[in-house]
């Protein structure tokens, strides 16, 4: 299968910025879907996706803000009919690790995409969530708050994941898969704060808290309730030790060693 154009949901953000630019300079033709860019694409505005999906060869499906999230099961069904019906031929879906609910609408997805060639990428926990997301402010002040407890967790960085999806738009040894990536080992969040400080050369503590008073702190920051404490015991649930052993998922697609938290953390 020939693939020249790939729609890009998420174009904007720590993934799907990454696969855009990989894509272009592969020298593809890339719609980068976004609230605001030139090709609209919104989770929240269905009546949009079949303009932004007509004329695409694949997608790279890149639900905000969690595919275990409330409405995340009906939105894909209607997203992965719409791909059908505009003749899309391959998906990429960025999933969870360890995510129960999301698995549940991996499914959907899959069934509403009858025909089309789906691949399921699940991610560990991302490196850049300390750099880039909902944990940088605080980390550039010096300080790591998170229900995480003493649970080790094989962070992945988002480039090794980006070069998978990658691939797995590209390449026909894909399809019907399911990728499970981490990085090479585990680190608990203290060890994560050590190598932010190695790195930085500036202190940052970690602060173990329970998801409830995370989910306050999240209030703090202007979340609205209901997503916070579901954010907060999503982020409980899924440090509780079940996701710790890392997976050779990054190694079996591109066939080398998936980047260590230590060198993200000294190189960005």
């Amino acid at each position: 299968m020939t693939i020249r154009t790939v729609l890009v949901t998420g174009a904007t953000g720590k993934t799907g910025r990454r696969v855009a630019e990989r894509l272009a300079a592969r020298g593809l033709t890339v719609r980068e879907g976004s609230r605001s860019g030139a090709v609209p694409f919104d989770w929240e505005a269905p009546e949009g996706w079949a303009a932004a999906l007509r004329g695409a060869d694949a997608a790279y499906v890149n639900y905000y803000p969690d595919l275990a999230a409330p409405g995340a099961t009906e939105a894909m069904g209607t997203f992965g009919a719409a791909a059908a019906r505009e003749g899309v031929r391959r998906l990429t879906l960025l999933s969870g690790r360890g995510e129960p609910a999301a698995v549940a609408t991996e499914e959907a997805l899959r069934e509403a995409a009858a025909g089309v060639e789906l691949t399921v990428v699940r991610g560990a926990f991302f490196a850049q969530n300390f750099t880039e997301g909902l944990l940088a402010e605080g980390v550039a002040a010096g300080e790591l708050v998170f229900p995480a407890g003493d649970t080790p967790e094989p962070f992945v960085d988002v480039a090794d994941l980006a070069d998978v999806v990658v691939e797995t738009l590209l390449s026909d040894a894909h399809a019907g898969l399911v990728h499970e990536l981490t990085g090479p080992r585990a680190l608990t969040f203290a060890e994560v704060a050590a190598e932010l400080s190695r790195a930085s050369g500036r202190p940052v503590a970690y602060t173990s808290v329970t998801a409830e008073a995370y989910a306050e702190l999240l209030t703090g920051f202007g979340l609205p309730r209901p997503e916070a404490e579901w954010l907060a015991d999503l982020f409980a649930t899924l440090l509780d030790g079940h996701n710790a052993e890392p997976t050779d998922g990054v190694k079996r697609v591109l066939g080398r060693e998936p980047r260590s938290f230590a060198r993200f953390a000294a190189e960005g």
